[in-house]
């Protein structure tokens, strides 16, 4: 079956590493802080001014100054760090951001993004996206496989305003795990009980089947 928001994420966090930097965009990819693996050191930076985001807080722990980007409440960890939006932005355009992990409206095989615009619709608009996508050093998306009507989120070639190009990596959905490189999709784990048939059917964009597909783990 597809899986949840809550275990999305906590596939994401699976792709953190001990002393990483890493921005988490608005939506799913906030979820990754609260499953971040025991005994690891990672250091959650926010495009508002905060270095050392802990999990969401609790409804006793909820301080209405304490934000994300995305106005979200949150919590710190020990050593956590307050500055400006502009020394926050220099970080990520200095490259100093391991993994961004960022929610899309579309990724494509070449590995470009949309995320920011949908026309007609009032959406949030661009935020740190853009500086995202070109200063981190690792980019996943996670998102559902397809969107509400049914359609396919995995393109031959992305249909909406762009956000980068050629910059995504690897991306997390409901229903797999799907890793880009040489103009493909590349089928790296399916969810538990998802058969490959129906991802293939779900991806719009050329996909690369290996013979042995693992279910993740989550």
């Amino acid at each position: 079956m597809a899986l949840s928001r809550e275990q999305i994420a906590m596939r994401v966090a699976q792709e953190l590493r001990d002393g990483y930097y890493v921005n988490l965009g608005i939506g799913i990819p906030t979820l990754v802080a609260n499953y971040i693996p025991e005994g690891m050191q990672v250091m959650l930076q926010s495009e508002n001014g905060l270095l050392g985001m802990g999990p969401f807080p609790t409804e006793d722990e909820v301080d209405a100054d304490l934000i994300n980007a995305g106005k979200q409440t949150v919590t710190t960890i020990a050593g956590a760090a307050f500055f400006s939006s502009a020394e926050s932005f220099a970080m990520i355009r200095g490259g100093h951001v391991d993994l961004t992990v960022l929610g899309a409206f579309e990724v494509d095989v070449n590995g470009s993004i949309a995320s920011w615009m949908v026309p007609g619709k009032l959406v949030k608009g661009m935020g740190g996206a853009m500086d995202l996508v070109a200063g981190a050093q690792n980019i996943v998306v996670t998102m559902q496989h397809t969107d509400k009507a049914g359609n396919s989120k995995l393109l031959p070639a992305c249909t909406l305003p762009l956000t980068g190009v050629s910059c995504i990596r690897k991306v997390v959905t409901d229903l797999a795990v799907v890793e880009i490189r040489d103009g493909s999709f590349h089928l790296l784990e399916r969810a538990p009980g998802v058969s490959v048939e129906e991802i293939q059917a779900k991806t719009a964009g050329t996909m690369i089947v290996p013979a042995h597909v693992p279910e993740m783990r989550v």
